[in-house]
């Protein structure tokens, strides 16, 4: 019953909002980097959160998926003392409509590995449900089944480091477009290192970098936009020559959906 109703929620949100579809369409010029970003137009990532710690510091990024679910890396350490920030651009701004919710539980993949970086997902319970609008909206989740292809253009997206050794990062949402890689293609650049539950891209003039993890990779498939990646790891340079490597949500769905039905 408990599924059942999920099911029902899930499909009431994506009627109301369009999972994946933003009222603020994007504007993606190309290969422009995160490091030495492109702003984002504002809000057109609408599933985009900052997780902050009491001070109002971000440290990762994360992706809402409902009213009270959020996906992010397990590599973050969500606390239930953090805060998720929702309809953010400018983390300066003191006018825009933002939302700050608590944590109610941090459910961490049980598989999850540090050592080996594998299964790099946590899911955040809210307490109180995101109240969606123009700005604030669902990503819908890639299936188990989906097959995005090497070579497909995808987007990332956060507020993290636009250069390695920078010292803080931006305030305004930045993006950019980054070719997904086989991960034969990405073992030519990290060996054995790189496993089924992972997904690569960039290594073509653009990457993602500290701060960005746990944001979203989205690929757009058949007029919506799916959570295809977690932000992960990669050059500790933030190098834009070698892939940035993310959570394969693909192969964590089933565990996803599992750990939702049963709260």
């Amino acid at each position: 019953m408990a599924f059942l109703w999920l099911v029902s929620c899930f499909a009431f949100i994506s009627a109301a909002y369009g999972c994946g579809t933003p009222s603020v369409a994007p504007v993606v010029s190309g290969y422009a980097r995160i490091v030495n970003g492109e702003e984002a137009v504002p809000h057109s990532w609408p599933w985009q959160v900052s997780l902050q710690d009491y001070t109002g510091f971000h440290f990762c990024g994360g992706s809402l998926i409902s009213e009270y679910w959020v996906v992010t890396a397990a590599h973050c350490g969500v606390r239930t003392n953090h805060r998720v920030i929702v309809g953010e651009h400018d983390k300066r701004s003191t006018i825009e409509a933002i939302q700050t919710m608590k944590v109610e539980k941090v459910f961490t993949h049980p598989e999850w590995n540090p050592s080996t970086i594998n299964n790099d997902i946590t899911l955040i319970k809210l307490t109180t449900p995101v109240d969606m609008n123009i700005y604030v909206s669902p990503v819908c989740l890639a299936a188990s089944s989906d097959v995005y292809s090497p070579g497909m253009t995808c987007v990332t997206s956060g507020w993290g480091l636009t250069r390695h050794n920078a010292l803080f990062t931006p305030n305004k949402l930045q993006q950019t477009a980054l070719p997904l890689l086989s991960n034969e293609e990405c073992m030519a650049s990290w060996g054995d290192n790189i496993s089924d539950v992972m997904i690569c891209a960039g290594a073509d003039g653009a990457s993602s970098c500290m701060g960005d993890s746990g944001g979203p990779l989205v690929c757009e498939k058949e007029g919506a936009w799916h959570l295809v990646g977690i932000v992960s790891w990669g050059s500790s340079r933030c190098s834009t020559t070698t892939p940035a490597v993310y959570a394969r949500v693909t192969a964590l769905r089933s565990w996803v959906d599992q750990i939702l039905a049963a709260n």
